[in-house]
């Protein structure tokens, strides 16, 4: 299913695409996410960061109308992203936007992870509802993600975790990067819309970089600067932390054969009891235990997706909680649903 997902995101470049099946999200799921996080004017609310709104919500919220086959409510999350957010010159979109503040967006910097996320909607979206203006506007995006967020560096085509602020010459560690802003499965959608850039290129350094990291340590840290043999970057935590969270389900989403890294990431990143862990990487020490079914779902999946290991009841139920759990666990889902459906049965 993912790879008929790109055949029509290409497809529809050149011709009308046919409309994809109805939802890939267990009955209900959605609703109950939107009730819980879509406000009525189009912003995701993320409700464990003091309901601000960014660049990787909108995006995820624009995947997740596509998968719940949703067209109005795409519309709507669309139409506060692009009058909201899609503000700079350059084309990427502002990454925060703080409720009660004046102007709302309170960084104009953008986020490679939410413009590639909301990229990859829009080019769903075209594709399942045949709509050349959101596939017009993915292309837009695609072109300037290309152009500015990959770079080539010590022989490799990488992505910056936004436009201002990693590079060499902006500090002294520089380049910085952040492997969880690889969406991995994007890459070969936004090769079919802006294909003058090197994504397969971007897919595979970001590999290459985690496979060398997990030789020597359980789990990645969050920062990498690679300015010369890859380590934490300066003034960030050495830790595996929320954002590299979503490493693994990443790489599960894009079903592109990499079992080795999958089992590395789910048994350093899960304890006995199948929580995640927060860890700080200079002492191996926890820091949090996450008990959430949006984040015990992620190494369950990894079970069943690679072993067979059923995953458990309650987790294969949706209940929101807050956003950025609720949000991996309907990925997770819907991953699981298109490649592995005997693992919610």
């Amino acid at each position: 299913m993912r790879q008929l997902r790109t055949l029509l995101s290409t497809l529809l470049l050149t011709t009308a695409a046919p409309a994809m099946a109805a939802s890939s999200l267990p009955s209900g799921a959605w609703d109950s996410y939107r009730a819980s996080f879509l406000d009525a004017s189009g912003r995701i609310v993320d409700t464990g960061n003091h309901g601000i709104s960014h660049s990787e919500g909108q995006g995820y919220g624009l995947l997740l109308a596509v998968m719940a086959d949703d067209p109005a409510n795409f519309d709507r999350i669309w139409s506060f992203t692009r009058t909201q957010l899609l503000i700079r010159d350059d084309g990427l979109a502002a990454w925060r936007w703080t409720p009660d503040a004046e102007p709302p967006v309170t960084d104009l910097n953008d986020a490679s992870d939410g413009d590639i996320l909301i990229a990859l909607a829009l080019a769903r979206g075209g594709a399942t509802w045949q709509r050349a203006d959101l596939t017009q506007a993915a292309r837009t995006l695609a072109e300037a993600i290309g152009s500015r967020l990959l770079f080539a560096h010590d022989g490799q085509t990488l992505l910056r975790p936004g436009v201002s602020g990693f590079d060499r010459g902006e500090r002294p560690d520089g380049p910085v990067v952040n492997l969880s802003y690889w969406v991995f499965e994007a890459f070969g959608e936004l090769a079919a819309l802006a294909p003058s850039y090197d994504w397969s290129g971007v897919g595979a350094s970001g590999r290459h970089l985690l496979a060398n990291l997990l030789q020597d340590r359980p789990l990645p840290p969050e920062w990498l600067s690679v300015a010369r043999q890859p380590k934490p970057a300066a003034g960030f935590p050495d830790e595996f932390g929320y954002n590299a969270l979503r490493l693994p389900l990443y790489l599960l989403r894009a079903n592109q054969g990499d079992a080795d890294l999958l089992r590395k990431l789910a048994a350093g990143m899960s304890d006995e009891n199948g929580n995640l862990r927060i860890v700080d990487l200079a002492s191996g020490a926890t820091k949090e235990t996450l008990t959430d079914p949006g984040y015990r779902i992620l190494p369950a999946a990894i079970a069943c997706a690679l072993d067979g290991t059923p995953v458990p009841e309650e987790l294969r139920r949706f209940a929101p909680t807050l956003y950025y759990p609720s949000t991996l666990h309907l990925l997770a889902l819907d991953a699981l649903n298109e490649t592995h459906p005997e693992c919610l049965r």
